[in-house]
């Protein structure tokens, strides 16, 4: 039998119109995932529209496959054998998540590495359609995932949100700190501070407050530069550190 024939069976109508309805629901997913990823995103908080689309929809390309079993390796039931596949999808998705969770990384209010872990997993459910002989499906989410990575942060960009800056301030021996003003200089300058998000710490006789301030609008508020520049004449301060709260 030549080459070509063996993978006729992967590309037969009944295949590709298969493909065609997974390609819908991981569509439909993606836009729900984006969807509350976006809400997550607008209030500033780690995980935004990439991680949930992402995961979004790798969980609905590993759901609906498991619906076409009779599909599966080219519609040729005898190529599966004594194996069942589902608990090797399952194994491979267990074990690609702690592979993922290593790249997680937090330093204070900071957590990055979440969109990266996402794709890892995602790139998994590719390798799976894969294995079972969905490959225009396969393509699709790969196509899919990599629109989500390159565009995404662009599209983000120009969206409204609440961009998010983790503080910490570091006070004098000899200062003792007001919440109540902490929060009105704050609010002078555009931002708000989360709710419980605030930490305090001793270090050195001295106290060490951490915090995240969200923006009110993307325009009227004040720069990493700006809030900077002011901390550094800000009455008890003694040092600080700003970042922008990252995904």
């Amino acid at each position: 039998m030549p080459t070509f024939e063996v993978f006729s069976p992967y590309w037969s109508p009944a295949e590709i119109a298969t493909n065609g309805v997974i390609l819908l629901h991981l569509a439909g997913s993606l836009c729900l995932g984006l969807l509350v990823g976006y809400e997550r995103s607008y209030h500033g908080r780690a995980a935004g529209m990439r991680t949930y689309g992402l995961v979004c929809m790798a969980s609905c390309a590993l759901t609906i496959v498991s619906g076409y079993p009779e599909m599966w390796f080219g519609g040729q039931t005898g190529a599966i054998g004594v194996v069942d596949p589902t608990r090797v999808m399952q194994g491979v998705v267990t074990g690609i998540g702690f592979l993922g969770a290593g790249v997680i990384m937090r330093e204070g209010f900071n957590i990055s590495g979440l969109t990266t872990a996402a794709s890892i997993w995602n790139s998994s459910v590719i390798g799976i359609l894969v294995g079972v002989g969905f490959y225009l499906a396969a393509m699709g989410l790969a196509f899919f995932s990599a629109m989500i990575m390159i565009y995404l942060n662009k599209v983000e960009a120009v969206l409204p949100s609440r961009r998010a800056v983790a503080v910490m301030l570091r006070f004098r021996r000899d200062f003792l700190p007001r919440e109540e003003a902490l929060r009105d200089a704050a609010l002078e300058r555009g931002y708000t501070i989360a709710g419980s998000s605030l930490t305090i710490a001793s270090t050195a006789g001295g106290q060490e407050w951490r915090f995240v301030a969200l923006a009110l609008s993307r325009h009227n508020r004040a720069t990493l530069t700006e809030l900077a520049a002011e901390l550094s004449s800000f009455e008890g301060v003694e040092g600080f550190q700003l970042s922008h709260a990252r995904n």
